[in-house]
């Protein structure tokens, strides 16, 4: 009786691992095309013999990235890196300055404070968490580097958000209230909220994201004044109340000011 039930569940366990790995392979394939272009294999004959795979296999996946923007196709040139890889490296180098830059001052505001801090930027419509210093308060908040967490009710999220539209604040609701539709606050609520913190440049999470968890956020500038990241203060609630919100506002708005002028910011 139980061996009938390994076979049976065998091929529903194992299929979707496969389909998994075919994937994978799939990817590094691909990848691979990426890095046979960058070394000056331009066409499918230069990259199939490189590799030791087909022409209509290396043409396939030289098409979806080409489709994707990886790569571009020119009948006189044949194939470059095309402008995603730009965007994608102009992103990395500006996370790797970023972290660079700020990582002193996020250890000096966790140590002002006692608290969790967290630096995090604006990717793929998500939070993502690219620093984070511990507190050192009894209650530590939980928070992973690499991590991704809604715009709408987070201290990070809003942060990153002053500076929009309320038209494009009001899509960014309506899109999250599908995912997350219990939320203490309704649109026009929040779009009150969202003008307040834009006027005092700050955002706050009071239990919002977590219960009994509250941070105070702000935003980095660069020298465009173009808000590139955010940094959070997050503590238990039972530390974090009024009176001591204003006085962790100070602080980081204090250090988001320090890091946006290392970034060449200067404040109007």
């Amino acid at each position: 009786m139980k061996h009938n039930l390994v076979e049976v569940d065998e091929p529903v366990a194992t299929e979707p691992q496969s389909k998994g790995i075919a994937g994978a392979l799939t990817l590094m394939k691909g990848l691979d095309v990426l890095t046979r272009v960058s070394k000056g294999d331009n066409t499918l004959g230069k990259m199939a013999k490189s590799l030791g795979i087909n022409k209509t296999t290396v043409h396939r996946l030289a098409t979806t990235l080409v489709e994707a923007n990886y790569l571009s196709f020119s009948q006189r040139d044949g194939y470059s890196l095309g402008t995603k890889l730009l965007e994608l490296g102009y992103a990395a180098s500006q996370q790797i300055t970023l972290t660079r830059v700020s990582h002193g001052h996020l250890m000096q505001l966790s140590a002002d404070t006692g608290d969790t801090v967290n630096l995090g930027v604006l990717d793929r419509n998500q939070v993502h968490y690219i620093d984070k210093i511990p507190g050192t308060r009894r209650i530590e908040v939980r928070c992973v580097i690499g991590e991704r967490q809604p715009l709408r009710h987070t201290g990070l999220g809003k942060a990153l958000l002053l500076d929009e539209s309320e038209e494009t604040l009001r899509e960014i609701f309506q899109r999250e209230a599908l995912e997350y539709p219990r939320y203490r606050y309704d649109v026009k609520q929040w779009l009150d909220i969202m003008k307040h913190y834009r006027a005092e440049d700050y955002a706050l999470d009071l239990d919002e994201n977590e219960d009994h968890i509250r941070c105070v956020a702000a935003p980095i500038r660069d020298m465009n004044n173009k808000i590139v990241a955010a940094i959070s203060v997050s503590s238990a609630a039972q530390y974090m109340d009024d009176q001591r919100i204003q006085a962790v506002k100070a602080y980081v708005q204090e250090t988001c000011l320090a890091i946006s002028q290392e970034l060449g910011y200067r404040k109007p």
